[in-house]
């Protein structure tokens, strides 16, 4: 079982640690760097929790976050999913889907009517889980920000 819950104040160290363990792992993952976020002070880890949106997992019996992921809204109908990532020790245990499907829930709860996405293109784990969390392809394409050599595709979800 896998407890999801939307990170507090208290939450900034875990946050900023994950977060940056999460850019040196797969940093052709994110559109932003290690080294643009690692001198961040901790006001900058607060402001990020305090927008709202930004959600931890834990696998039963840990103390340190599985995962991590967020959800802002572009505009009334729709929320982007971003930060996605799932620490390597905690991969194939259902981390990733409940991380998934607390956005949702959430982008649903903010009345939302589809949630976006974006996920380089050679992450084809990634995009499994998306998929399979009922994700398709919008035929949106752009380079990573932080890597304009990296291509991304755009994915999205519509809500009931």
């Amino acid at each position: 079982m896998v407890l999801v819950r939307e990170a507090v104040s208290g939450d900034w160290q875990a946050l900023r640690d994950i977060r940056l363990e999460a850019l040196r792992d797969v940093p052709s993952a994110f559109g932003s760097t290690y080294q643009g976020e690692a001198g961040r002070p901790a006001a900058h880890w607060r402001d990020r929790i305090a927008r709202g949106g930004t959600f931890l997992a834990y696998l039963p019996g840990t103390s340190d976050p599985a995962g991590l992921i967020g959800g802002y809204s572009e505009d009334p109908q729709t929320v982007s999913l971003v930060s996605m990532y799932v620490r390597p020790r905690a991969r194939g245990r259902g981390v990733g889907d409940a991380l998934v499907a607390t956005v949702v829930t959430w982008a649903g709860q903010k009345n939302a009517t589809t949630v976006h996405l974006w996920v380089t293109e050679a992450n084809a784990a990634a995009r499994a889980l998306y998929e399979r969390c009922g994700f398709t392809l919008t035929g949106e394409q752009q380079p990573l920000p932080s890597d304009p050599s990296v291509g991304e595709v755009a994915m999205s979800r519509t809500l009931p």
